[in-house]
């Protein structure tokens, strides 16, 4: 698949450094989590957000700054910002009046163990903490944290994560043109991928040029991100419901499984080049990147 292949002895390094990092971002979640009480909200936020989970997008946000601008405190608390919001948007993803799934995680999701209203409310309490995370983090200007929380609020509004999954939900039962499909993936996933890589590079203070190329690898990551979730979904080996996209208008159901994949190669060459452009060849965060993908190795 061309300079998508990650050199195997850079791999078994830097993946001792990867688990690290995960249990960094694991110990720190928790802990912004430590003031909420026990109720059962703070329970149920407690529960999905600390679930074993790769820590993608907290992973990226730390390695693509300590690459720009090396280890800065503020990167992982940025990084469990965007988790919360992940994670809130996994939680909706879920409920009954989305996709009534049952599993999230390898374990039953949230409203099934706690009630459609608490997994709500902890929606809620999970996205306003990720705002006050973000407009709380130390060593930042404030104008910086401002563009940050505004970033990430625009992800997850009607542009953003809202309305991909009214597109999910409403359109893609009806037949749908490719590209009216890949508008809904980058609003699904892209752009949650864009606002992390934003933040990286803001908070290390990084070029125009930089910021430019991190935004259009995110895009082309999450376009491969969403054809690898649609590609596997008859598979059980993720942890949650298989067979999610019955019925759905996706590009696997499109263009055929074959293509699918073609497209998810091209993307992901797309993604390491803008990468190489800001890094050079293997760099950590390409590495991170590879490993996302081991049937691509």
């Amino acid at each position: 698949m061309g300079s998508f292949i990650a050199n195997p002895a850079a791999m078994g390094e830097g993946r001792d450094a990867f688990t690290e990092l995960r249990c960094r971002i694991d110990r720190r979640l928790e802990e912004l989590l430590s003031e909420c009480g026990d109720d059962p909200v703070s329970r149920a936020m407690r529960d999905s957000l600390l679930a074993p989970g790769r820590r993608v997008r907290p992973m990226l946000l730390v390695l693509a700054g300590q690459e720009l601008n090396g280890e800065l405190p503020a990167l992982l608390d940025l990084g469990c910002a965007v988790e919360m919001v992940h994670t809130a948007s996994l939680v909706l993803d879920d409920l009954p009046c989305m996709d009534d799934a049952s599993l999230r995680r390898g374990r039953p999701t949230l409203h099934r163990q706690y009630g459609e209203d608490v997994a709500m409310l902890a929606v809620v309490a999970l996205l306003s903490r990720a705002s006050g995370v973000v407009a709380g983090t130390a060593g930042l200007p404030a104008q910086r944290r401002m563009q940050m929380v505004e970033r990430l609020s625009l992800a997850v509004g009607i542009q953003g994560l809202v309305k991909g999954q009214y597109e999910d939900l409403h359109e893609a039962c009806h037949p749908r043109s490719i590209e009216a499909v890949m508008t809904t993936n980058t609003r699904k996933t892209g752009v949650l991928f864009q606002a992390t890589l934003f933040m990286a590079a803001l908070a290390a203070g990084a070029s125009e040029a930089a910021m430019t190329a991190l935004d259009r690898f995110a895009l082309a990551l999450g376009q491969a991100y969403q054809l690898c979730d649609d590609l596997s979904d008859g598979s059980a080996t993720h942890g949650k419901d298989v067979h999610q996209d019955r019925g759905k208008t996706t590009l696997v159901s499109l263009l055929g499984a074959e293509e699918a994949w073609r497209r998810l190669v091209i993307q992901l060459e797309e993604a390491d080049r803008h990468l190489n452009a800001v890094y050079g060849a293997n760099s950590s965060l390409s590495q991170f990147v590879h490993g996302l993908f081991p049937a691509f190795r």
